[in-house]
């Protein structure tokens, strides 16, 4: 899957650019005129329902999505509400199953499914309609801009929570109270304690290699037998694809400006 994700990056890469980029951003990512542009991120909840609800599978859709964040032809909060429709559209393949099931179980059948449909809902009523809880945001756009900056913080990130956080939640699920209690309740806790030091700015009391990537980036580029193998990504222009995009004159900005920064 992530070959096919590679390729299918490199082919909208080549295909969407001039006219046809233009088109589709403008399309995707535009807003209803004030004061109904709140309307247009539920209008995505229910466009990305319908259509995992169609193609029966959020991996399909999401799939499809990731490319075209990833060439910036839709913007990163457009494809959030998207996202978090196909979370909800998934849910339907769970109910249609529960439906077909003999009746002797259809009632905690269907109860099953409907907790999940009723996790994703409350799920997205909790980080979607309040915009400074939309934290899902912010955390990929720093996520994003630190991996186009130390490349190889990509496969740690993808090791810790695929394997090593799965094992370690697992490993605690087993164990005694006792270690459960003395170890997994400090755990728990430590996300919290980070974002208290960097909002109090007192990670700067801490050495170089505890708040700051830099160092073990040098150490890791260091043992590498190709020094550019994880060399950091070019980043400008901000939108590659749509950077030629002539934007509309503006009484407080050059001529030459475009339509995106």
């Amino acid at each position: 899957m992530g070959a096919s994700l590679i390729f299918l990056v490199k082919l909208l890469t080549s295909d969407l650019q001039g006219p046809v980029a233009e088109l589709i951003v403008k399309g995707i990512n535009k807003d209803f005129p004030f004061p109904f542009g709140w309307v247009s991120g539920y209008l995505a909840i229910i466009f990305g329902a319908v259509m995992t609800f169609v193609v029966q599978s959020s991996s399909v859709f999401t799939s499809t999505i990731i490319p075209l964040v990833g060439t910036e032809v839709i913007s990163l909060e457009r494809a959030y509400p998207l996202i978090l429709g196909s979370n909800i559209g998934t849910t339907t393949t769970a109910i249609l199953a529960a439906l077909a099931s003999p009746a002797s179980t259809l009632q905690d059948s269907l109860q099953i499914a409907l907790c999940h449909l009723f996790f994703n809902i409350f799920g997205v009523l909790l980080w979607y309609p309040i915009p400074f809880l939309r934290l899902p945001i912010y955390f990929a756009e720093s996520l994003g801009e630190t991996i186009t900056t130390y490349r190889w913080f990509a496969i740690v990130y993808v090791v810790f929570c695929f394997l090593v956080g799965p094992i370690l939640a697992f490993c605690l699920s087993i164990a005694r109270r006792s270690v459960l209690l003395y170890v997994g309740l400090p755990l728990y806790f430590v996300p919290f304690l980070i974002v208290y030091l960097h909002t109090f700015n007192v990670l700067k009391l801490f050495p170089l290699w505890i708040r700051d990537l830099k160092p073990w980036d040098d150490l890791i580029t260091n043992l590498l037998p190709a020094p550019g193998f994880f060399s950091p990504l070019n980043t400008n222009p901000r939108y590659p694809f749509t950077s030629s995009i002539p934007a509309p004159p503006h009484p407080y900005l050059p001529h030459n400006h475009n339509s995106f920064g």
